[in-house]
């Protein structure tokens, strides 16, 4: 975990935040002369006051040093905010895009809230660092050094106690920081945690409440969001205790100040002008690293996540340059050769070789678990073998840009997943630009026209998150109706009629029948009726890839 108060990965991942960056750094250092020039003037005039006299002139600049002090500040946070929107918004697509490199099953289960909490709250917390603490970063870099240099002409005696007592703050603010960086570290996993079962728990409610388990589920995110609470109040504690001990250690450094030069002020040994400057600069001295420190505490959460986030979307280490390899066409021979899969517990594909020719039908038999859906998604590219190769018309899939390959192929999922949005957004998901006519006779082929006629707005309307409004059987004709439209050479199906009933499975099986038509299929099947048009039926079983003459009875049914 990164401890440091700045990620230098920052920089190299988000270069639109450069130039704020070294906006703020600027305004740091004017921030500084300010503070000078404000302390000399006011010094002045007070020092003319007491003698019974007005320095219009300081006092002229003291308003302006304070006018110019107030405008900077507004510009630092203005800047400040701009970064960190840029650095959020920037982060996020990197998310959303190390998502798509990485494919579906990297997403799956507790690492889903995860990202979800990382992508939403965590990354909001970093308002607090970039508009919070980095300006008083900077601040505590550039406001001391001119303080002292200002000290130095003035009363060297104090720029030296001043110069020996800073780096207390720092170094007492690391001792402590150390202990907040570990209890943050905790909060965050718990929330991350949360998060993740929390989003797991509400996609599985329907089950949880027909089993009677929604209440034990409710008991345990209570206690998990105590364990939270519980982590949270410890951060809190380290960070009221390191606010304490900077306070007390700055107040301690003033005084060491403060007393030797009204000591010598009284005995005539310094000038009422330079006292009153040394006893204004020096409070400005240390003001700059309390606040860095006090603010690092509100800023640790977004640090956390930053960390995290620029951990999550680190590309791979680059491999060798290679000379780019054009996308095979899909109507191609496919072949697998000597393909290992291997995933974390499990082997799922062991030394498979098989060819699948050019307009080939071949349905998949085996029991659940046996290693099916890995076969497409090899062909997908959602999963890469551990050995061997998947090729098509010779060239190695793992050599050629998934995106420009998935373009060849048409796949239709256990469970397709529809959005948010209308009907027609849903079914042109994989060709936005299809104009009407081929929507149109897409919606046909997957005989949907039936289910589009009894919605209220047709095709316009808007469906529910996951299909809400709509059946099993229809949310699959929709995925087939996506298919469809794709038009590609390749079709991919994987158990299209599993959960649906009779009448439902007849309707879906006449689309699949229309869809497979002149194309290479590989379908995976569970019913009887869908191997009544293959080619060729191959049966996985633990890992291996047999071909069949005929399926045994009940394997299609499993």
């Amino acid at each position: 975990m990164n401890r440091r108060p700045f990620d230098p990965r920052l920089l190299r991942r988000v270069p639109a935040a450069r130039r704020d960056l070294a906006v703020l750094a600027v305004l740091g250092g004017l921030t500084a002369l300010l503070v000078v020039g404000q302390a000399t003037a006011l010094a002045a005039v007070l020092a003319t006051a007491i003698d019974g006299r007005l320095d219009t002139v300081a006092l002229a600049g003291f308003v302006a040093a304070v006018g110019a002090r107030a405008l900077v500040t507004w510009a630092q946070g203005t800047v400040a905010a701009r970064a960190a929107a840029t650095v959020k918004a920037t982060l996020r697509a990197d998310l959303l895009a190390a998502v798509g490199r990485h494919g579906p099953g990297w997403v799956a289960g507790q690492r889903a809230g995860q990202l979800a909490t990382l992508t939403g709250r965590g990354l909001d917390a970093l308002d607090a660092y970039f508009t919070g603490y980095l300006p008083q970063l900077v601040l505590s870099v550039t406001v001391p050094l001119a303080v002292l240099a200002r000290l130095i002409f003035a009363d060297w005696g104090s720029a030296l106690i001043v110069a020996l007592t800073i780096p207390l703050l720092p170094v007492f603010g690391a001792l402590l920081g150390w202990q907040a960086q570990a209890a943050t570290e905790r909060q965050w996993r718990r929330l991350s945690l949360l998060g993740g079962h929390f989003l797991d728990m509400v996609a599985g409610l329907p089950t949880l409440r027909a089993f009677g388990r929604a209440r034990a589920q409710t008991d345990v995110v209570r206690r998990m969001a105590d364990g939270h609470r519980v982590a949270t109040m410890k951060t809190l504690r380290i960070a009221f205790l390191s606010a304490l001990v900077l306070e007390l250690v700055a107040t301690l450094s003033v005084a060491l100040v403060a007393v030797p030069v009204g000591i010598r002020l009284l005995g005539g040994g310094i000038t009422l002008s330079t006292a009153l400057l040394v006893l204004l600069l020096t409070p400005e001295a240390y003001l700059p690293l309390r606040s860095a420190g006090s603010r690092f505490h509100a800023s640790m959460e977004g640090l956390t996540a930053l960390d995290e986030a620029l951990t999550v979307t680190a590309a791979p280490a680059a491999a060798p340059a290679a000379v780019p390899v054009a996308a095979p066409d899909g109507h191609g021979e496919i072949r697998f050769e000597n393909v290992t899969v291997e995933y974390e517990r499990t082997t799922a594909l062991r030394d498979v070789t098989l060819t699948v020719r050019p307009g080939e039908r071949i349905a998949v038999v085996g029991p659940s678990g046996a290693g099916k859906s890995t076969l497409l998604n090899l062909l997908l590219g959602f999963v890469h073998p551990t050995a061997g190769r998947v090729t098509v018309d010779g060239v190695d899939l793992a050599d050629v840009d998934p995106d420009t390959w998935r373009r060849q192929v048409a796949w239709v999922p256990q469970r397709a997943h529809l959005f948010a949005a209308s009907l027609a957004d849903n079914i042109r998901l994989g060709a936005p630009d299809t104009p009407d006519a081929a929507l149109a006779t897409a919606v046909a082929d997957a005989a949907l026209d039936d289910v589009v006629a009894a919605l209220p707005d047709g095709l316009a309307t808007t469906l529910g998150e996951r299909g809400h409004g709509l059946s099993s059987g229809q949310r699959q004709r929709v995925a087939l109706a996506r298919a469809f439209l794709r038009d590609a050479p390749l079709v991919l199906l994987d158990e299209p009629t599993a959960r649906l009933d009779t009448a439902s499975e007849a309707v879906v099986l006449a689309a699949t029948r229309r869809l497979v038509a002149g194309r290479t299929a590989l379908l995976v099947a569970h019913r009887p009726a869908l191997l009544d048009d293959a080619d060729r039926i191959l049966r996985v079983a633990d890992g291996r890839v047999t071909e069949l003459t005929r399926v045994p009875a009940g394997e299609a049914t499993r």
